[in-house]
């Protein structure tokens, strides 16, 4: 009976044997298909191997027969190409939302996309520069419980986290649990970021990062509704790149030629710049008041001014300022 019941498996073990070992690089006979099977306790003899591939390949699986002295069997194509594996295990390995045990397991399950021979180039070492990875494993549970709030349009409970100098989590609000709209998640700066919307405050759009959210649960409360012409998430997410509050302020800017590339990064393709000389151009952009803007700004030294407004000239010579108390002149 046991071998009965392995014979009707055939075809599906000959399939995982084809996908596993074979590439165009590494094809298998009919003979050693036979013996593959064999240690399933598989019989077949080639003549039923022939008889398989053919019904495989009427399915849909796409194998090519080589001939010649060293021919044989192999799978041609895949769903995803090995440049296209390769990118998305750099990806995942690279990403610091993914902490580094659930990137060796994400990595072991893209290679289950690819042949035996070719998971072995997908064991790559990406080096990012001063790139940490996040500690916080539930991450994506947090993610996906978020997006399925989002679209059965229900409130979300969570609680909220920093990290102490001696790596422990501080929750704010003393542990207590914030219960927001979730509205959108984006990615800013290699984190991912909850907007969530509550009615009870001034600025109801605010932001959260979502590697320091702990306890996320759906709630049976429909989430509220909100006025989408007066809070614009889009517009929010870009005058709070940085994804620190901050007052928003309507300014006017002013690059060197070669940071074309650089504001549109950040602003947008559809900013509109001025050309003010043959070396400079100006911009007019809502931003976030903020040590991060400023920061921004400052890192282009002579290359880059704030024309106005004053308020927020004043708060780069008060940054400047507190850099020189603690630096000197």
């Amino acid at each position: 009976m046991p071998r009965l019941s392995n014979q009707k498996l055939k075809p599906l073990y000959l399939a995982k044997i084809l996908l596993e070992r074979t590439d165009e690089e590494n094809v298998m006979t009919a003979q050693s298909l036979v013996d593959a099977l064999a240690v399933y306790d598989v019989p077949a003899n080639r003549k039923s191997i022939y008889d398989d591939i053919e019904a495989l390949k009427q399915f849909g699986l796409d194998i090519e027969h080589q001939r010649g002295k060293n021919g044989g069997y192999y799978v041609s194509s895949r769903d995803f190409e090995l440049p296209e594996l390769k990118l998305l295990v750099d990806a995942v390995q690279s990403s610091r939302l993914i902490t580094k045990a659930k990137s060796r397991e994400l990595i072991k399950k893209i290679s289950k996309l690819a042949s035996e021979a070719q998971a072995k180039q997908l064991n790559r070492q990406v080096h990012i520069s001063g790139r940490a990875k996040t500690l916080n494993e539930t991450v994506y549970y947090s993610v996906d419980a978020i997006h399925a709030a989002i679209n059965a349009r229900k409130k979300i409970c969570f609680r909220y986290f920093d990290m102490s100098p001696s790596k422990r989590r501080v929750y704010r609000q003393d542990g207590r649990a914030y219960y927001r709209t979730p509205v959108a998640l984006c990615w800013n700066d290699d984190n991912y970021y909850l907007v969530a919307y509550s009615h009870y405050f001034d600025n109801p759009l605010a932001s959260f990062r979502v590697d320091r959210m702990t306890d996320v649960i759906i709630l049976d409360e429909p989430a509220h509704k909100y006025d989408k012409k007066r809070f614009d998430v889009t517009s929010y997410i870009r005058r709070n790149f940085g994804m620190f509050t901050g007052r928003i302020e309507k300014a006017r800017l002013v690059f060197d030629n070669h940071l074309v590339s650089v504001v549109i990064d950040h602003f947008g393709a559809e900013i509109q710049m001025i050309q003010t000389s043959d070396a400079r151009f100006e911009i007019s952009a809502e931003v976030s008041a903020s040590p991060v803007f400023l920061s921004w700004m400052f890192q282009f030294g002579n290359q880059a001014e704030i024309l106005e407004p004053e308020s927020l000239k004043g708060a780069m010579r008060e940054m400047i300022k507190m850099g020189r108390a603690i630096y000197g002149e």
